[in-house]
């Protein structure tokens, strides 16, 4: 009896260890750096205030980080939108805080959520005056966009 007790507990420890082991890995997996994100990517799809984005309206736009930098061009290569960002990933999923001044004589700044899987990365963010996105669905004033890297 106390050999199957002793047995047991130590089948207990083992896998509470090895989960553990499972998160400490996942989170580690979870976190992003400006350096994963640096390079070039191609919109795929977008979504705004809960509604598909038609494809021909994202049909060519491209997005370019660099470590403190992410800049879009339109179909037509044209810079749309341009900013510095940061991220914080000691949360799941990683939050990222863009800041642009859009032409205009004060900062605006955009809150969102990032991730990315493998060559695909997403995006979503609240437009000034909108409530920062909590998940990969939008609401109102909160566009989220889905890339694919191409360089």
């Amino acid at each position: 009896m106390m050999r199957t007790t002793i047995l047991l507990g130590l089948a207990t420890a083992l896998l509470m260890g090895a989960r553990a082991s499972a998160t400490e890995e996942s989170q580690a997996d979870s976190q992003l750096a400006p350096s994963d994100l640096v390079g070039a990517y191609t919109v795929v799809s977008g979504e705004e205030f809960g509604h598909k984005v038609p494809d021909e309206r994202v049909a060519g736009t491209t997005v370019r980080f660099t470590e403190d930098r992410v800049v879009v061009f339109d179909k037509d290569q044209k810079e749309v939108y341009g900013a510095t960002y940061t991220l914080d990933s000691g949360q799941s999923p990683c939050r990222i805080t863009m800041t642009s001044k859009l032409g205009q004589p004060e900062e605006a700044v955009a809150l969102g959520l990032i991730e990315k899987e493998g060559d695909t990365l997403r995006l979503i963010y609240a437009l000034p005056g909108g409530d920062e996105p909590t998940e990969f669905k939008t609401k109102e004033r909160q566009l989220l966009f889905k890339m694919n890297k191409t360089d």
